[in-house]
């Protein structure tokens, strides 16, 4: 295992993406897994998931805990990251009911909240809002999104956020202006965004946006080939965090500096 200077600390440490967290930060001459988090009761906590590591509640000295768990998950750890001082970076989804206690978080410590942390995800974020503004209110616009069978919060994350960008580039309401799924007669609505989740095998991460008009289809899309995408995004959000005053934070503010 890899000794390096900053302590972080994974939560839902059993889980596809803390476990890849832990080998890949082991790999990582920045990084020092000083503890791997799950909820107590887990059948692993106690038990060793990497070397010299085992499952255990946040304790001792951590400048960063990286969370991939699920909300209730997200919650139980807020208080203690914000008692030990150490920046978060968050990419657990499904997270409304507890945003509320993120964003209080955050006036105490810095986090990094994401929809997603692969690279190519937040350059086509960028991407998807400039094709809007410029294509305007003659082309439909569908985003389709597929994701593994045990993915439980649809549409994902990720998806919602590439519908956000796209009402903040051309001052829609987000609300009302999603349509998830259709069934029967239902003609589509002008200026509607179409939002459609679909759950295959082990599907690692599939996003496209089409824009269509009478004449044309533009398509932008990313997918994912390895859980790796994410867990190097995340660890590349837990370097840059690091002495960051407190506040909240995006991965764009990772990757393209401070926006405001």
């Amino acid at each position: 295992m890899a000794t390096g200077s900053i302590k972080i600390a994974i939560n839902g440490a059993a889980g596809r993406m803390g476990q890849r967290l832990i080998d890949l930060a082991g790999q990582d001459g920045r990084f020092t897994v000083v503890c791997a988090v799950e909820k107590a009761g887990h059948p692993l906590v106690g038990k060793a998931v990497g070397p010299g590591i085992c499952v255990d509640k946040l304790t001792g000295d951590v400048d960063v805990v990286i969370d991939f768990s699920l909300p209730d998950g997200t919650q139980a750890i807020l208080p203690a990251a914000v008692k030990a001082g150490a920046a978060m970076v968050i990419g657990t989804t499904g997270l409304l009911l507890v945003q509320k206690q993120i964003d209080e978080a955050a006036k105490k410590i810095p986090i990094v909240q994401a929809a997603n942390y692969s690279v190519g995800v937040n350059v086509l974020l960028k991407l998807v809002a400039e094709a809007a503004r410029t294509l305007g209110d003659g082309y439909d616009i569908e985003i389709v999104e597929a994701h593994h069978r045990f993915k439980k919060d649809a549409p994902s994350g990720t998806a919602l956020a590439l519908a956000k960008s796209i009402c903040q580039a051309t001052g829609k309401d987000m609300q009302k202006t999603l349509h998830h799924g259709r069934q029967g007669e239902q003609p589509r609505v002008a200026g509607e965004i179409g939002m459609h989740a679909l759950r295959l095998g082990d599907t690692v991460g599939e996003h496209a946006v089409q824009f269509g008009s009478l004449g044309e289809t533009v398509t932008l899309a990313h997918s994912a080939h390895t859980r790796d995408t994410f867990a190097l995004g995340a660890l590349r959000a837990a370097a840059w965090i690091v002495g960051k005053p407190a506040g909240k934070y995006d991965m764009a503010d990772v990757l393209f500096g401070r926006q405001d």
